[in-house]
């Protein structure tokens, strides 16, 4: 069983422009974030896609919905693929957030969750998407939290060296997901 994932990021919001680490806030797309879900959609235009995932929080619900537009393919949300809950912080600097990620690889962060526990809501929704997908292309938009679990629960990178590490936008990252030897998603 294997299937071909590709991860995007949800478009700038207007919160990315003020400096702002929405997490589990909604957000809202901002003018230049919608210009660049549109240009999603045209970079993955030729792309088979049996589907489309995104996190049901608005900034990338907005992403998928106008990157997706008029195409025959399903948009489905799904909550395991939120941001980090930064708990009582949720909305804080992003200056402050840079700073404290490492605290909260294991440790939630106040009133919200670790890491730890993004990597396993998002193994979870990995073996659905095995279970489901097999042989399929699946598009993912989602959040920064849930490219360090992919990184972490795919290519095996340690959550201490991706959480701290800049963030370096690209136009999409692909992963080969495949089953453990009991269907589970891989370890």
């Amino acid at each position: 069983m294997a299937v071909e994932l590709i991860y995007e990021t949800h478009s700038i919001s207007v919160d990315n422009e003020t400096g702002i680490a929405s997490g589990w806030l909604p957000g809202e797309l901002s003018e230049r974030g919608e210009g660049l879900a549109r240009e999603l959609g045209e970079r993955r235009q030729d792309d088979d896609l049996a589907v489309v995932y995104s996190s049901d929080l608005r900034r990338a619900v907005q992403t998928a919905e106008i990157a997706f537009a008029g195409r025959p393919v399903e948009i489905r949300q799904d909550r395991r693929l939120r941001e980090c809950d930064y708990g009582e912080l949720n909305g804080m600097p992003v200056e402050r957030l840079h700073g404290m990620r490492s605290r909260h690889i294991d440790e939630p962060w106040p009133g919200g969750q670790s890491y730890r526990q993004v990597v396993e809501r998002t193994r979870d929704f990995l073996g659905d998407v095995i279970a489901e997908w097999d042989g399929c292309t699946v598009l993912v938009v989602a959040h920064a939290a849930n490219r360090f679990a992919l990184d972490h629960i795919v290519g095996g990178v340690p959550l201490e060296d991706l959480v701290d590490a800049p963030f370096d936008w690209r136009p999409g990252w692909t992963y080969r997901l495949v089953a453990c030897q009991d269907g589970s998603a891989p370890i």
